[in-house]
């Protein structure tokens, strides 16, 4: 596993992922990085597989990205409403139990696709705020 410091529109890998919202609407962030590098139709596609529950991934296609797909996986701190998170949570927005789950949501998703990911750019999950 490399660490890497950069704009995920410009890596190449099999897969890249988004940390998204529940309703897969790309606006700012690893999102609007994306929606940037893609056009509009990378916001449209993912809409089309939403909405969708923490945890859970919506693959779509990476368009003019050097990646075959994007895993859109809601995460933790990703405009995910705290009333949508199970009572069990920590309390802490940025839960590393969610994040851990989502992180778990990609590569189970990655390695079970019909072409199998072996290389994925994942952005930091479950940091920002969340609404």
């Amino acid at each position: 596993m490399d660490r890497l410091q950069g704009d995920i529109s410009q890596e190449s890998a099999d897969a890249l992922v988004n940390a998204a919202g529940t309703s897969l609407r790309m606006g700012s962030g690893v999102a609007g990085a994306l929606r940037r590098g893609a056009g509009e139709q990378i916001n449209e596609a993912a809409m089309e597989k939403g909405p969708v529950d923490l945890g859970e991934v919506a693959v779509t296609d990476a368009f003019d990205f050097d990646a075959d797909y994007v895993g859109n996986v809601v995460s933790p701190g990703a405009t995910v409403p705290l009333h949508s998170w199970p009572e069990t949570r920590t309390g802490s927005y940025g839960s590393s139990r969610y994040s851990s789950s989502s992180s778990e949501s990609v590569i189970s998703t990655a390695s079970t696709a019909s072409s199998r990911c072996l290389t994925l750019v994942v952005p930091t999950m479950g940091a920002s705020t969340a609404s």
